[in-house]
Formats: structure tokens, C-alpha cells, sequence
């Protein structure tokens, strides 16, 4: 007999992937050039050059062995040590290699760390609004994952609420700056209060709270904003990152768990991960891929285009009569719904051939998301289908 709970999961397919798939239905219609399909945050940058010629060369110098062999069940060690200088580098930590676990994306790494710092029973936080596959991600382990309600005036957190909710059952809390959906980045001010609440209960409860990190956004900053290292703040950080965006990479699945020096059991937790893959198949990613990204850790793709496309949009939108956070970073705008139920403006907004998200499975009713990881040429002719959608309608 086939398993239950997957098959019942098939009833709940992702509202983001089916809008990208009647965007696709209707592209083969009219044409997706005039599809305006704001519903996948898939990058739509190219690589870095650099990279590409650091395939090139990989391919052209190593041996097959090298390149296309199986890694060591931690990764490859001379990329963990690469990425853990990076770091160091950058945010003034002391990682070393044994404190990378290379992962097949942020998906992977989070698999990973949720497992490691948790039991079935245990209990984790997160933050309305929050990325849907959390739901499985945490739920899927045993454990239980419960959402605090956001913070609507500017997306960081609602800490009465967290400190209501935050009890001796919590082992974990997971958070995500920059944040899909909303674009908000927590500030230096917002994670310090984190970190001392959760130091506070830790002492209280006498058990660890650990703090996981999704990150795959970190290097989608745009100007002037304070966007701090999540694992400068607190000692019980595992910070899971994804090279998908910065790179745009995703197809690659390539990304890493990194464990705060001072985390308690710090020089385990990698160890520690490699035994979960056992568990879960999960297993560590191409070794051309980790080899590859060793070489450009401090590159990006060029992502201007993301700021311009946030900067049409939130424009047109504050002067269409919408209330809208202006995000700090991401690919993501997160507008409150000109009627109450999010679902149907968003029906109403695809006979316009607008491709809106409803904001039910981010856990915060009344909004919806748009990913403006599109050409700006794109975004510019959707700005009239948008003006039609609002003075039509409302």
C-alpha cells in the first residue's frame, strides 16, 4: 500500500506552482511575453562570467574522477574551507571548514539543521508571513511548526506575541531575512532583541533554543539598507544558505549549513548532519558544482534589475491607492489586497493576465505576492494591465 499522508499532500499541491503552471497554459495562448507571471521566484539574471569560465576550465584541468566522482560524505573539504574563510572575511566570524556541511540547496540545509537541533514532539517557531514549505519541512521531521502572526506595520516581528508563544516545548526558532514573501530585512535592532529573549529562556527553560537561519536571499540588499548577519547575534545559530540567488543557480542545488563557532556542540553538528543524510538520502551535492563555486564565493550576478523592478512596482502601487511595505531586499513585493479575501483579487487579476500570489498560505490574510524576477521591460508593460485591474475593478 502507498503511503497515506504523501498521497493526501497531492490534494494540497503548492498555490505558487499552480499559478506558474496556468501561466505557462495560458503563455502557450497569447504568447508568455504577454503573460505578466509574477508567481515563481525563479532568478532571471545570468550567471557571473566567472563562473561560467570556472566550469570551463574545471572540465577542461580535472579528471573525471575529480569532477564527477562521489564527494566525502561531509563535502569536500578544501570547498568547506573556502567558504568558512569567505565568511570569516565578510562577517568577522571564525568558522572553519569542519563548520560547513555542503547541502543540495537551502531546501537541503534546512532538512538538515531542523533534524539536528530538534525530536518529534519538539516545537518551532517561525514568523508570519513565512515561506509555505515550512510547513513540510518542519512537520515532516515529528516536530510541530507554530507561526507567530506578523507584524503588518513593517514585517519585522511581533515580539509580544513570540514571548506569548515562546514556551519550554521550543527548540527551535526559524526565521528568514530577507524575507520571501514580504521583502523585509530584520535590522540589527530586531535580531539583538531576539537574541536576548531567546538567552532569557534558554536560562529559564535550561535547554538550548537554537536559531536556524534561512538565507538563500543575503546578498539581495538594496541601498541603504541594514541588512546584519543573523549568527553575529546569537551563539545557537545554524545558518542555512542557498548560492540559487546570488548566483542564479538554482537548478544547480547548491548551498551549505554553517554553524556558529560558539553553538553549543559546534564541532558535532556537521558530523552530525552527514548521519542525517543517512537517514534521509539527502546527500551531499555534485562535486563539480562544489568545486566550481569554491572558486567565485565573493561573486554575484548582477542584480540591479531587482532594485529598478522594486522601485516601478512599489511606485505604482503606493500611487494606485495600495498600503505596501517597501522591501529591503529579495525579488518579492507584498501588497495588502484591495478587498478582504486575497484569493479572489487574485482571480479577478488573472482575466488581466496578472499572475498574483494570495497570501492564505504565508500565513497572513488579505495580501498577496509578487516575485519582479522578470525583465523590466516586462515589468513597465504590466504597469497598464495593472491600472486597467485596479480601475475596472475597484
Amino acid at each position: 500500500m502507498i503511503n497515506e499522508q504523501y498521497k493526501k499532500m497531492l490534494e494540497g499541491k503548492s498555490v505558487i506552482r499552480k499559478l506558474s503552471e496556468a501561466a505557462a497554459a495560458r503563455g502557450k495562448e497569447i504568447g508568455y511575453e504577454n503573460v505578466f507571471d509574477y508567481s515563481l521566484g525563479n532568478p532571471s539574471v545570468p550567471v557571473p562570467e566567472k563562473f561560467t569560465e570556472v566550469m570551463i576550465e574545471l572540465l577542461k584541468t580535472k579528471s573525471s574522477m575529480e569532477l564527477h566522482g562521489y564527494s566525502p560524505s561531509l563535502g569536500i573539504a578544501s570547498v568547506k574551507d573556502k567558504i568558512a574563510q569567505s565568511l570569516n572575511k565578510r562577517f568577522g566570524m571564525n568558522y572553519t571548514g569542519n563548520h560547513i556541511f555542503p547541502t543540495t540547496g537551502a531546501a537541503g540545509a534546512l532538512a538538515h539543521a531542523i533534524r539536528c537541533v530538534t525530536k518529534p514532539g519538539d516545537e518551532v517557531l517561525t514568523f508570519a508571513p513565512y515561506f509555505p514549505e515550512y510547513n513540510f519541512y518542519v512537520n515532516m521531521t515529528g516536530a510541530k511548526l507554530k507561526a507567530v502572526p506578523a507584524d503588518t506595520e513593517n514585517f519585522q516581528i511581533n515580539f509580544k506575541r513570540f514571548e506569548e508563544m515562546l514556551d519550554e516545548k521550543t527548540a527551535a526558532v526559524l526565521i528568514n531575512t530577507p524575507n520571501n514573501p514580504s521583502g523585509a530585512v530584520y535590522s540589527s535592532q530586531t535580531l539583538k532583541k531576539l537574541a536576548e529573549i531567546l538567552l532569557r529562556r534558554q536560562e529559564e527553560y535550561g535547554h538550548d533554543i537554537f536559531l536556524i537561519s534561512d538565507e538563500p536571499y543575503r546578498e539581495i540588499i538594496f541601498e541603504g539598507v541594514d541588512a546584519p548577519y543573523v549568527s553575529g547575534f546569537y551563539d545557537n545559530t545554524l545558518s542555512c544558505y542557498s548560492y540559487s540567488k546570488s548566483l542564479s543557480l538554482p537548478g544547480e542545488r547548491i548551498g551549505y549549513v554553517a554553524v556558529n563557532p560558539r553553538c553549543r556542540d559546534a564541532e558535532l553538528i556537521s558530523a552530525i548532519c552527514g548521519q542525517i543524510s543517512r537517514g534521509i538520502g539527502h546527500n551531499c551535492p555534485p562535486s563539480i558544482i562544489q568545486l566550481a563555486v569554491s572558486e567565485v564565493l565573493d561573486e554575484t550576478s548582477d542584480m540591479s534589475v531587482y532594485e529598478t523592478n522594486r522601485n516601478l512596482l512599489y511606485q505604482e502601487l503606493k500611487e494606485l491607492g495600495f498600503t505596501c511595505v517597501k522591501p529591503g531586499g529579495t525579488f518579492y513585493i507584498f501588497p495588502k489586497a484591495l478587498e478582504e479575501d486575497a484569493e479572489i483579487f487574485c482571480q479577478k487579476a488573472l482575466k488581466y493576465d496578472l499572475i498574483l500570489v494570495p497570501s492564505d498560505s504565508f500565513g497572513v490574510q488579505g495580501y498577496f505576492r509578487m516575485a519582479y524576477c522578470i525583465d523590466t521591460e516586462k515589468v513597465e508593460r504590466s504597469l497598464y494591465a495593472l491600472r486597467r485591474f485596479v480601475k475596472e475593478n475597484y
